[in-house]
């Protein structure tokens, strides 16, 4: 039931707060009415003592307290989806941006959506394979996993998350796949260099993209992301595809619920962020995942870069107490040139052994992945060393591993944009890295996977 009122007390930033509003529900769409008869759209953020907070989505210019009319819909927004958004890019809105039909059909769902039941959900244990050999082989992405990518500004990450939705395939059984991308916040140049890629591959005819721009209404950063996961969670939960969603940049996302939070007049949190933005991050998060019963899947890769590369600041610091791990990315190796810059001694994975192993990827993944990372670690301690002693004090052994930490990152971490390498080209290269070093040094892996996968090692 549509009720109308004309009774605006404030117009303060994005929101306009409505007095003697009595019934009005959280989330629920409102339309505004200017007094030169421009109308625009408006979601219901807080109602107390008779007074709603209502956000409006767009610029607040031309409204007043007097003669604004303001209509509550009684319903949520809700989105329509279809088999046929497949190809098709979209604002942060919904709407088409790609001089294509809008969207019709009788499936429209409501975009607040809700987290996955712990009880219903099923355990993440299938592989899937990015053709990037430091998150295939180290820090194993699983289907149903929610695993952030820690950036910074000036850092690559646009470049990686692009290629990660060129590459990213599920192996063995022939199931339904694909790559739902939402950007926020970003430049008409940034915008056009995914559409272009997408497009150039031909990544775009099994992805569909949601694109909010940075001079779009702010407000839209916060609808983004869920327009991306309801179209996700009908495509994996009722059509049975196995579903990756790439989130960029949820920096941009956070800085627009601060700014809210800031037009709401709300007691600050941590450097200015609201306190409920932990609740509010987990309610994208936790919609990632798998259920008992059902075919499909959605895994999630929200990408992030660190104010002042500061991975305590309270945008890392809450993701990673939400998802389950992290891929962090170095300014020190993209100084070095190497692409792409991801460190994998900070960089986690948690859900990495469900997903890997014999029936998986390959029976050796869990020794060699460990393997490579304490030698890497143990080469990285020698290069601190040797800026104090000089390489001269080193013992031979020493020596290789040093050498071992230099071939790692120049052919293992480096890798081409277009270079997609499978999971058994990595397991290759790392058990062809690990050759370098004494025999007997190699204590992670299986003597018995030595002698079948280590070329030097075989009889």
């Amino acid at each position: 039931m549509i009720k109308e009122f004309q009774t605006v007390k404030e117009v303060f930033g994005p929101i306009v707060f409505v007095e003697g509003v009595e019934a009005a529900a959280y989330g629920e769409m409102v339309e505004i009415i200017a007094p030169n008869g421009e109308r625009k759209k408006g979601q219901v953020l807080e109602t107390t003592k008779g007074i709603a907070a209502v956000q409006v989505f767009g610029s607040t210019q031309g409204l007043d307290t007097k003669a604004t009319t303001i209509r509550f819909t009684g319903d949520v927004l809700r989105f329509p989806v279809s088999d046929e958004m497949f190809g098709r890019v979209f604002n942060g809105s919904g709407e088409p941006i790609d001089k294509g039909a809008p969207i019709i059909s009788k499936e429209k769902k409501d975009i607040t959506g809700n987290a996955i039941n712990p009880y219903a959900r099923a355990e993440p244990n299938a592989f899937i394979q990015t053709g990037i050999s430091t998150i295939d082989l180290t820090n194993t992405l699983v289907r149903g996993q929610k695993l952030p990518i820690f950036s910074a500004s000036g850092l690559p990450h646009n470049d990686l998350a692009v290629q990660i939705a060129r590459q990213a395939t599920v192996l063995g059984e022939k199931e339904d796949f694909t790559v739902v991308f939402a950007a926020m916040g970003i430049t008409h140049s940034e915008a056009n260099f995914f559409i272009q890629d997408f497009e150039k591959t031909g990544a775009l005819e099994k992805a569909i993209l949601f694109l909010n721009l940075a001079n779009d209404p702010s407000v839209e950063r916060l609808l983004t992301p869920r327009l991306a996961l309801t179209t996700a969670e009908y495509l994996a939960f009722e059509k049975d595809y196995q579903v990756l969603v790439i989130l960029t940049d949820m920096t941009m996302y956070c800085d627009t619920l601060r700014e809210l939070s800031a037009a709401r007049q709300e007691v600050p949190g941590r450097r200015g962020y609201p306190g409920y933005m932990y609740t509010d991050l987990s309610s994208i998060y936790e919609r990632a995942g798998r259920i008992k019963g059902k075919k499909g899947s959605i895994t999630q890769l929200p990408i992030l870069s660190m104010p002042d590369d500061d991975i305590t600041h309270p945008i890392p610091d809450l993701t990673g107490y939400i998802t389950e791990g992290q891929i962090v990315l170095s300014r020190d190796l993209y100084r070095k040139g190497i692409y792409p810059p991801v460190d994998v001694l900070p960089s986690l994975s948690r859900l990495m052994n469900s997903g890997i192993g014999d029936g998986k990827t390959r029976e050796d993944h869990a020794g060699i992945s460990s393997q490579v990372y304490a030698s890497y670690a143990e080469g990285r301690d020698l290069r601190n060393l040797v800026a104090v002693v000089g390489e001269e004090a080193l013992t031979e052994r020493d020596r290789k591993f040093l050498r071992f930490a230099d071939a790692f990152e120049q052919r293992f971490v480096q890798q081409g944009k277009y270079e997609n390498r499978t999971i058994e080209q990595s397991l290759e290269l790392g058990w062809d890295l690990v050759s370098m070093l004494p025999e007997d040094e190699l204590k992670r892996v299986k003597p018995e996977h030595k002698g079948k996968y280590g070329k030097k090692y075989r009889k």
